[in-house]
């Protein structure tokens, strides 16, 4: 980065895990906090190329786990080392009318998107508390403030992450910990480019700025909470969303 860019929001020093990096906006994340300066863990489920490829491109490391499990959570946190920022972006969908919604769909979405966060925050909290310093990034959804239908499990667990990041945001103030969410509105990615062409039209009907946004919107968000120029935000639900959730 050319133009003094490095200086603003710069994570120089910095050691940063992202989950779900492999690809689509988590791989945004993982290559902006790169940029700014931090050391990279690529965290990831799937995609294991994908990854290894990010990884060896930011010159940082690779490491699967399957977050949504408490003991591979615990094992990413530790193999990721003394970690300066966690970014829980890890998530899937399984979309479907409550009616016809089955309890292991339901479960998945829930213990993956909601517990993976439980489960990383938890492995990484006693470090950063210990060091009093640290930032925690929770990815969440408009969709958790909004809903949408088709999404109760989804919605569920993005609002889920919500309480959890300004309850977690409380517990570790004293310690220097910062917390915060960001709620990405509809990103163009693997997940919207199957949407029909008129559900498409109808998101960018209700968006004021008119058009989806870029994982690197929110790369951009993530990467000014994980800042000192951020020092004095915590608990907040920053909406990258294009105006949607207005």
């Amino acid at each position: 980065m050319s133009g003094g860019g490095e200086t603003f929001c710069s994570l120089e020093g910095k050691l940063a895990l992202v989950t779900g990096a492999s690809r689509g906006i988590g791989r945004a994340i993982a290559a902006e906090l790169s940029r700014a300066g931090a050391s990279v863990v690529v965290g990831y489920r799937s995609g294991a190329d994908e990854a290894e490829a990010l990884a060896a491109e930011l010159g940082g490391r690779a490491v699967q786990a399957d977050v949504a499990d408490a003991a591979q959570a615990a094992r990413l946190v530790e193999e990721a080392g003394d970690v300066d920022i966690l970014v829980n972006n890890a998530g899937l969908t399984r979309d479907g009318l409550i009616l016809r919604m089955s309890d292991e769909d339901w479960r998945t979405v829930l213990d993956t998107n909601l517990g993976g966060v439980f489960h990383t925050c938890r492995a990484a909290a006693r470090g950063m508390m210990k060091k009093r310093a640290g930032s925690i990034v929770n990815l969440t959804s408009v969709v958790g403030l909004h809903g949408n239908p088709g999404q109760t499990n989804y919605a569920a667990s993005k609002a889920g992450i919500i309480g959890f990041t300004k309850s977690l945001a409380r517990e570790m103030a004293s310690r220097g910990v910062r917390v915060n969410a960001v709620a990405p509105g509809y990103i163009r990615t693997q997940l919207t480019d199957v949407l029909p062409e008129e559900v498409q039209q109808a998101i960018l009907a209700n968006t004021p700025l008119a058009r989806l946004g870029a994982p690197e919107d929110v790369a951009g968000a993530v990467r000014f909470l994980c800042s000192d120029e951020a020092s004095f935000v915590t608990g907040e639900v920053l909406l990258v969303d294009g105006g949607l959730g207005m």
